[in-house]
């Protein structure tokens, strides 16, 4: 059985992890691969260990192989209407491949939601992509409903809400 840790991300691990991060997103997002680092990623001890949002990382045998997050919702969507409540916004999970299909992710968002749970927050929020392969499906098994598609051709940006209370 191997030794996997999930915690949140300590001080020291900050550039490791930036690093992982934003290699997996450039991988699964090759058009952004000139773009500048993301705010959360470029302030991550800001964001989401001295502020609202969390990250968790899971590690085997020491190696970092998966991480998940969440940042409070910035309500940049208009057609979502989140503003009587206090909702976080679950972003970047990255799963090493040799690791996928093992529950790892699974494990990981478990311990997310229960983080949340514990912040007396009151609706998990994402967006995916349905050219992400098993995305949709994978947040549906875990209590996500589809709640917007927008229709742009590219993107089809797929709105996803977990409700906690």
């Amino acid at each position: 059985m191997p030794n996997r840790t999930l915690q949140p991300v300590p001080r020291v691990a900050i550039a490791e992890v930036v690093a992982f991060v934003e290699s997996a997103r450039r991988e699964l997002f090759p058009m952004l691969v000139a773009a500048p680092l993301p705010h959360d990623l470029a302030h991550f001890a800001e964001t989401y260990l001295d502020g609202a949002g969390c990250f968790l990382e899971a590690r085997d045998d020491g190696r970092l192989v998966a991480v998940i997050g969440y940042v409070p919702y910035d309500h940049r969507f208009a057609q979502l209407d989140y503003h009587a409540e206090r909702v976080v916004e679950v972003v970047r999970l990255f799963v090493l491949p040799a690791y996928r299909r093992q529950g790892l992710a699974g494990a990981l968002f478990s311990a997310l939601r229960e983080q949340a749970v514990q912040a007396g927050i009151d609706c998990l929020y994402l967006h995916t992509h349905p050219f992400l392969p098993g995305a949709i499906a994978f947040w549906e098994r875990h209590g996500f409903a589809v709640v917007d598609v927008e229709q742009d051709p590219v993107w089809q940006t797929t709105h996803m809400q977990l409700r906690l209370r």
